[in-house]
C-alpha cells in the first residue's frame, strides 16, 4: 500500500487539517477549508450577491441588537462533537468583542447564531453543517438558500439527534421570526434582488 493510500484509508486529523488550511491559506486568498464530517471541503468565495445578503443581514441585527455582531467568515469555529471539526461560517453572532483573544479556530460557546448562505455547487450547508452546529451547542442556525429560494432558521439543538430540533422556512419575501436567543424579525423581500 503506497503512503497516500494508506493516509486516505484513515482519517484526517484537526492537527493535519489545521496545517493543511494554514499552508493554502499562506498561498492563495482564494482558497478557504473547512473540516466536517472528518472531511476536508473547500468554502467557496463569495460572490457580489453573496455579500449583498450578509451585508443586509448584518444591518438589520445592528438595528435591532446593537450589543451583538455578526462576525464573518474571517472566523472559523470548532465544530461538531469534541471539537473535531472546523467551520468557516458567513455568519457567527455573537456579543461584541468575543472573538477577542481568540485564535483562529475559535470555541462556539456563547455563539448565538450561525448564518450560511448558499453557493450553487454544494449540499453542505443544507446537510452536514446544521448538525455540526447543532452539535457545537449553537442555538440558531439560519440558512439563506439562494437557489431554493428560501429562508430556513433552525432552533433547539439535540447534541444526542445530532441536528436540531425544531425548523421553520419562508419564501423569499415572507417575514421571518427568529427565535431567541436573537430575537429579530426579518422581512425577506430584498433577498429577491439577490438571486441571479
Amino acid at each position: 500500500m503506497t503512503a497516500m493510500a494508506e493516509r486516505t484509508s484513515q482519517q484526517m486529523t484537526v492537527d493535519e487539517f489545521e496545517k493543511i488550511a494554514k499552508f493554502a491559506a499562506a498561498e492563495s486568498d482564494a482558497v478557504r477549508f473547512e473540516f466536517i464530517g472528518g472531511r476536508i471541503g473547500d468554502k467557496g468565495m463569495p460572490d457580489g450577491d453573496h455579500s449583498e445578503i450578509l451585508r443586509w443581514l448584518q444591518q438589520r441585527c445592528m438595528q435591532v441588537r446593537a450589543d451583538l455582531w455578526l462576525y464573518g467568515s474571517d472566523q472559523g469555529l470548532q465544530v461538531e462533537a469534541y471539537r473535531k471539526g472546523r467551520a468557516r461560517p458567513d455568519g457567527s453572532m455573537a456579543p461584541n468583542g468575543h472573538f477577542a483573544g481568540q485564535g483562529e479556530w475559535a470555541d462556539p460557546a456563547g455563539v448565538l447564531m450561525t448564518v450560511e448562505i448558499t453557493s450553487f455547487d454544494s449540499d453542505t450547508d443544507r446537510r452536514e453543517k446544521p448538525r455540526a452546529y447543532a452539535g457545537a451547542g449553537i442555538p440558531l442556525f439560519l440558512l439563506i438558500d439562494r437557489e431554493a429560494c428560501v429562508v430556513t432558521v433552525h432552533s433547539a439543538p439535540d447534541p444526542e439527534g445530532g441536528g436540531y430540533r425544531d425548523t421553520h422556512s419562508v419564501k423569499f419575501g415572507e417575514k421571518l421570526s427568529l427565535p431567541d436567543p436573537v430575537g429579530i424579525e426579518l422581512d425577506t423581500e430584498i433577498l429577491k434582488d439577490y438571486v441571479r
